[in-house]
């Protein structure tokens, strides 16, 4: 594990923002074409069964299953970041991916300090990490620039 370290703050903000577009466009494009402009528009916080199962349910279950296929959500596969167990350096145990997912709340609640303690904690753990038992690594090992024939 050499060639890998903690993922820092800022990385780790700009793959969840990426994941936060990705699941912006997949989740309202159906919602919307089912609840219509009232979604966006009405009183209610939950419209019916379809905006819990899309809304709810299917990011839930997404994020878990990147992290279990490929120890990624798009946004860090896009940054090149790995959520892992803190212990072994493996992947994260069905379990634990739950528990992380979940343990979001937790570091959401007190003025998304729990998020905000990743730009702190010497292994860049935030709430939810530390909670789950993960980090975010990743690679230090850069790509050689090559030029002309070299390619």
């Amino acid at each position: 594990m050499q060639d890998k370290e903690y993922a820092g703050f800022w990385i780790r903000l700009g793959s969840t923002l990426i994941d936060l577009v990705v699941i912006l466009i997949v989740c309202a494009i159906p919602t919307v074409f089912i609840y219509g402009e009232e979604y966006w528009t009405g009183d209610n916080f939950i419209m019916g069964f379809w905006d819990v199962v899309i809304n709810y349910v299917f990011p839930f279950v997404a994020t878990v299953f990147f992290w279990q296929k490929y120890l990624a959500t798009p946004g860090k596969m896009a940054t090149n970041l790995q959520v892992v167990d803190a212990e072994t350096g493996e992947k994260l145990s069905l379990q634990k991916s739950i528990i992380r997912y979940f343990a979001y709340l937790v570091s959401i609640l007190p003025f998304f300090l729990g998020f905000i303690w990743v730009g702190i904690d010497k292994k860049k753990q935030g709430f939810h990490d530390k909670i789950a038992g993960s980090v975010v690594i990743r690679n230090k090992t850069h790509q050689p620039v090559k030029f002309g024939s070299d390619v």
